[in-house]
């Protein structure tokens, strides 16, 4: 039985503050959260599971978004027409990453942000990300351009930054003469 994920929204004060490294192993509750946010990230890439359940379509998720301050983010990248590569780490750091900037051409969006916010926002073209699996054995992603973008967007849950404070206002959008879009 699939219950769609109570997901809160920007103007909740809690998605504006620090989380919490996690001890490791996993709670159960921690663990039946990533398996539903798994699903629900999943239904909402597949347009008929997303039409019967209003889902908003997104491919990641950090858990303050749930109410809970804790360093954990989750991604479903659709890499291939119906395949997905599902990513779960726990007290994630960004070790590394290129001078090249990009953005999204179209702006990115925010599971937590119920509106259009016109603007690029400049994430780094690729970065290699540390953390623990579920099962509290390290991992290193090197990420590259969407993918590098997800996990950049989702680690600044963790701190409180949501993707349009990335946004210049005094000039929100680049020309392709300033930054990569893709």
């Amino acid at each position: 039985m699939f219950k769609p994920l109570d997901i809160l929204d920007d103007t909740h004060k809690v998605l504006r503050q620090i989380s919490k490294e996690v001890s490791l192993p996993l709670s159960k509750e921690d663990r039946t959260t990533i398996d539903r946010v798994i699903k629900h990230l999943k239904y909402s890439q597949i347009e008929n599971m997303a039409e019967k359940y209003n889902l908003r379509p997104g491919m990641g998720l950090a858990f303050p978004q749930l109410g809970m301050l804790k360093r954990i983010i989750i991604i479903v990248h659709e890499y291939e027409e119906g395949k997905f590569k599902n990513y779960v780490i726990v007290n994630p750091k960004i070790i590394s990453h290129s001078e090249e900037m990009v953005a999204l051409e179209t702006g990115e969006g925010c599971l937590s942000v119920n509106r259009e916010v016109e603007g690029h926002v400049p994430r780094y073209a690729r970065i290699t990300i540390t953390g623990y699996d579920p099962d509290g054995n390290k991992v290193s992603i090197r990420a590259r351009e969407d993918l590098s973008v997800a996990f950049q967007h989702e680690v600044d849950h963790l701190d409180g930054i949501l993707f349009y404070d990335r946004i210049d206002k005094k000039k929100p959008f680049f020309s392709e003469n300033e930054i990569r879009l893709i």
